[in-house]
């Protein structure tokens, strides 16, 4: 089973400014062996948020992540994958999944985090699933038939193979262009991951136009 990582939000950080020559492999972040295909279109950089809506750090996160993401450029595509690692985690998974099958993903992430974190809602069965969906305008009927559907499951078992490729032990992490895995303990905490984060993308763009 997967651990979170606690790392403190204060203490180890890097400067707010991190270019891509100062990062050191194994030290900021680690370089897969195998990269990970990644599922946007070539033109585009990955960056994806590998997360457990049950998990505090990943909560802790969302806000500096967030503020991060609307300041990037148009060459970099967001994918949020869920942790798959048992239990609840796999419960949330689908959930995760089904919103997004029923296009109200979006509008719910945060939401999601705030209804286990802040309203003390644990949503790890079908029934609270579901109540928690009808705010959404989706029915109890439907709700509850995207959570089992073949294609939700589909996606689960999807998540919990590319997080085996990405070689993870936690959550939650982020992975630039399927190659660079950044955590709070690499980053040095929460806060710098997107610092780490923005420092590859700059590598991977200049790695494109050599």
């Amino acid at each position: 089973m997967f651990k979170t990582l606690l790392v403190a939000l204060t203490g180890l950080g890097l400067s707010a400014a991190v270019s891509a020559q100062e990062l050191v492999e194994g030290k900021d972040y680690t370089l897969l062996d195998s990269p990970v295909a990644t599922q946007v279109d070539e033109d585009h950089i990955e960056v994806t948020e590998v997360f457990w809506f049950g998990c505090p750090h990943c909560n802790r996160l969302q806000a500096p992540i967030t503020e991060w993401y609307e300041t990037l450029d148009d060459d970099v595509s967001i994918v949020h994958m869920p942790a798959v690692m048992g239990g609840h985690s796999n419960v949330h998974a689908a959930a995760f999944y089904a919103a997004e099958s029923l296009g109200i993903e979006d509008d719910l992430h945060a939401d999601f985090f705030t209804a286990i974190h802040q309203d003390d809602r644990a949503l790890t069965d079908a029934d609270d699933i579901a109540d928690f969906f009808a705010d959404y305008g989706v029915s109890e009927e439907d709700a509850k038939k995207a959570l089992t559907s073949f294609s939700v499951r589909s996606e689960v078992n999807n998540a919990h193979s590319r997080i085996r490729e990405m070689r993870l032990m936690g959550v939650p992490a982020l992975v630039v262009d399927g190659r660079y895995v950044i955590t709070p303990s690499t980053a040095g905490s929460l806060e710098n991951m997107p610092q780490v984060a923005e420092a590859l993308i700059e590598r991977v763009r200049t790695e494109r136009a050599q």
